[in-house]
């Protein structure tokens, strides 16, 4: 079978929504790992991070093998360090972002990650309904990744796949050891 039939018939069985949440690290670790192997297939790959400052790592690999990114945000804060000028402007920011992933996503793309976009939802720097009504109504064939804690009910119910990632020990809970570039980010 030539490649372009066997992928023809691997997208025309794509079109489902998966759903990595918890407490744990590994959630963009996982997302991450969808992406290189779709990647590696020949699918289209459109990695859209949210509450990030764009200067991960898994990026600069992620780039080099010609996954499309759209990363950053407008101030280098956690959203709880945020004035109200700021969240507006980090609100606008990743709701065009938003916005902007839902409409490539309808140009030939056949995996759509929106890591931690469960974070945005949560910090209302992007409003749930929008993602929602974009999992009812996104290409047939387009495969979704969303990460990130505590997904509302509503997103739960239109996930195929829920994989929970639970924090059992971690190096920051038990000595103050933070995050280390290469490692968690």
């Amino acid at each position: 079978m030539k490649h372009d039939d066997y992928l023809d018939r691997v997208r025309s069985q794509l079109g489902l929504v998966h759903l990595y949440c918890g407490d744990g690290k590994g959630k963009t670790t996982a997302a991450t790992g969808i992406a290189v192997r779709a990647k590696g297939l020949g699918l289209n790959v459109l990695f859209v991070q949210f509450l990030k400052s764009g200067t991960s790592a898994e990026l600069d690999s992620l780039r080099r093998l010609g996954i499309e990114i759209m990363s950053g945000q407008p101030t280098g804060k956690f959203v709880f360090q945020m004035n109200e000028q700021e969240k507006a402007a980090t609100r606008d920011y990743h709701g065009r972002r938003l916005a902007d992933a839902m409409a490539r996503s309808r140009e030939g793309i056949d995996l759509l990650i929106l890591d931690e976009i469960l974070g945005a939802i949560a910090t209302g720097m992007v409003d749930e309904a929008a993602v929602t009504g974009f999992l009812k109504t996104k290409p047939t064939r387009l495969e979704v990744v969303l990460t990130g804690r505590d997904p509302s009910g509503e997103l739960l119910t239109h996930a195929d796949y829920v994989s929970e990632v639970v924090m059992r020990k971690h190096p920051f809970e038990s000595s103050g050891t933070p995050a280390r570039p290469g490692i968690e980010y």
